[in-house]
């Protein structure tokens, strides 16, 4: 198992973490989760970045 860790924050970062939260997850798995899906966003920019620089990307906006 996992260490366990405290990581200071305001009451008020603590409270608009819970928002994000659903019923039954931990602070770990909330957290996890938006990790997750910004390493995911920041991957597809990289990709379409790469894409637009080969000039092989079509934007659905120009077909």
């Amino acid at each position: 198992m996992a260490t366990t860790t405290t990581i200071p924050t305001t009451k008020t970062i603590r409270d608009r973490l819970k928002t994000y939260g659903q019923k039954g997850e931990t602070y770990s798995d909330i957290l996890t989760r938006l990790m997750d899906a910004v390493d995911r966003d920041e991957f597809m920019d990289r990709m379409y970045q790469r894409l637009e620089e080969k000039d092989q990307f079509v934007s659905l906006d120009d077909l």
